[in-house]
């Protein structure tokens, strides 16, 4: 048994990530998921990643991210 992270291996019961958020604040932003647990760095401005569904409404409540499709 490895020591190492776990694997990214594809599951059933992974969320499909197709919602994505857009940083428009002025530097950079770290934010954790309350649900997923997952670190979502938005390293510019106008910097865009997927979002784990769960962890929606609470990227919602962040002025400076906004949802875009």
């Amino acid at each position: 048994m490895s020591g190492g992270p776990p694997t990214d291996r594809p599951t059933s019961s992974r969320p499909h990530y197709e919602i994505f958020f857009e940083y428009t604040g002025r530097t950079a932003l770290v934010v954790i998921g309350p649900v997923s647990g997952r670190y979502y760095r938005f390293t510019y401005p106008g910097a865009r990643l997927p979002v784990d569904p769960r962890d929606r409404p609470a990227l919602r409540q962040i002025e400076q991210l906004r949802m875009v499709e």
